[in-house]
């Protein structure tokens, strides 16, 4: 013998069941939200008419209504949740390819560590275009302290 939540939701002994109708929450979101309560409950998913899955979940201890209730809510905002993030994961699809493109695109493209290195060997690192290496005396003609002598 079952009865009606103030949620809607159909309240048992030991569980509480709901039907998701696919048409307002994919298939793959109602997974993604069975998946993050199997901790906290036994999930039972079963088709009943064309387009509707009756959810059904079973607490592992036992539970109060309220608590059931609660359960079944906070799974109902997870299915929300989880819609929402396949929506938004099907609209920037086409973004995350090409980001995911371009940078193995600049992988490819990169010098590797030998050829760094051979770059470096045939660098002739002795020439001093600025004449950073000239001592000031040589540069300049005297030492800082003479100034003030």
């Amino acid at each position: 013998m079952s009865k009606e939540t103030r949620l809607g939701f159909s309240l048992g002994q030991d569980h509480i069941s709901f039907e998701v109708d696919e048409s307002v929450y994919p298939l793959e979101a109602l997974y993604g939200a069975c998946y993050l309560f199997l901790e906290r409950c036994y999930v039972f998913l079963s088709r009943t008419s064309s387009g509707a899955v009756l959810t059904r979940l079973t607490a592992r201890e036992e539970a109060s209504e309220q608590a059931l209730e609660a359960l079944a809510g906070e799974f109902a905002n997870e299915l929300l949740a989880q819609a929402t993030r396949l929506q938004l994961s099907q609209s920037t699809a086409r973004i995350r390819e090409y980001y995911t493109a371009a940078a193995l695109r600049a992988v490819t493209a990169a010098p590797s560590v030998d050829e760094l290195l051979a770059e470096l060997e045939s660098e002739e690192l002795l020439e001093d275009p600025l004449e950073i290496m000239v001592p000031w005396e040589e540069k300049h003609g005297k030492t800082p302290g003479d100034a003030e002598s």
